[in-house]
């Protein structure tokens, strides 16, 4: 699978522990930053991977920040963006099924690597359910005026 991951610098630690992982299990990874610790403006980055998945550069994303706020306001600006910031693999498994989420956003400062593998692995193997979730998520864009 193709997966987009971008961080702030409150996330480049665990973005680096993940994309290692994710490349180890034969994802392709397009890292799209940042590149260090030094403080960075989270839109900048997320702007990036909302736009690999919107145009299908991407199947999927993973977004992290210090809280996952910031990250998943800013992604979930993009109309074909549907992200779900998730604290446990149970919550990331729900949101691929009930919400067909395409990017999972991660509080980098609340959880350690181990919970954000579990997420991460969940998240990847969730499947939309459709049925009464398919008109729920149809809902989801802001009407035309």
């Amino acid at each position: 699978m193709k997966i987009g991951i971008a961080c702030d610098h409150a996330g480049y630690e665990m973005k680096e522990f993940l994309t290692g992982l994710l490349a180890a299990r034969g994802h392709e990874v397009f890292d799209f930053g940042t590149q260090s610790a030094e403080s960075v403006d989270y839109p900048d980055f997320a702007h990036q991977l909302a736009e690999s998945v919107e145009s299908g550069q991407t199947q999927m994303g993973v977004g992290l920040c210090g809280s996952g706020e910031g990250m998943a306001i800013t992604l979930n600006k993009h109309a074909g963006i549907r992200a779900a910031l998730c604290w446990s693999p149970e919550i990331a498994e729900l949101t691929r099924r009930h919400n067909d989420a395409n990017v999972v956003v991660l509080p980098a400062r609340f959880i350690d690597n181990d919970t954000a593998a579990a997420i991460v692995d969940a998240f990847l193997a969730g499947t939309f359910e459709g049925g009464r979730h398919a008109g729920r998520v149809a809902k989801i864009p802001v009407p035309a005026k």
